[in-house]
């Protein structure tokens, strides 16, 4: 079962029909929503400013999320996939945005909507990724537009397909 921990009389939130892996790590003002999965040893720590996740997101292996103690929330909308190993800290990721593995994302970052963060990228404090976009790179740039075959191909298959994924170790 994972570990969901109040702290400071905050207690994390889970939405119906979402998967928590054993050892992933939930605490303090957290809420996810529904059919969402929080993925193998995942740590969202909503220790020093709330953490907000939309619906059927998915927090793969290794992803730690955090924010900035009373500067910096981090707020993640619906249909988001944030890949192994990513940093998301003190920033926003609206819709339908694909977060590639290692990439970071730090503190005022906005990520709007339809947008993609390439593998292993470092999206600095503050940058703004304007709606379909894909940004890549240290530090992160424009590297094109998204367009509808990405978008759909990618984006939202990953999104729908950790739906799936989550179902079968639900089953077990």
């Amino acid at each position: 079962m994972a570990l969901i921990k109040s702290l400071l009389g905050k207690t994390p939130k889970i939405g119906e029909n979402t998967f928590l892996a054993e050892n992933a790590t939930i605490i303090g003002d957290v809420v996810i929503g529904d059919d969402c999965s929080i993925w193998y040893s995942a740590v969202i720590r909503g220790d020093v400013h709330s953490i907000r996740i939309g619906n059927n997101t998915n927090i793969q292996d290794g992803v730690v999320i955090h924010a900035t103690y009373k500067k910096s929330a981090t707020n993640i909308g619906n249909n988001v996939t944030i890949a192994h190993g990513a940093i998301v800290h003190g920033c926003t990721l609206k819709d339908n945005v694909m977060i590639g593995m290692n990439a970071v994302i730090l503190d005022d970052a906005i990520i709007e909507s339809n947008s993609i963060i390439a593998a292993g990228s470092v999206v600095t404090k503050g940058t703004f990724v304007e709606s379909g976009s894909v940004y890549g790179g240290i530090p992160a740039k424009k590297i094109k537009d998204v367009d509808k075959k990405l978008l759909e191909g990618e984006v939202k298959r990953i999104a729908d397909a950790y739906s799936m994924y989550a179902g079968w170790y639900e089953e077990e």
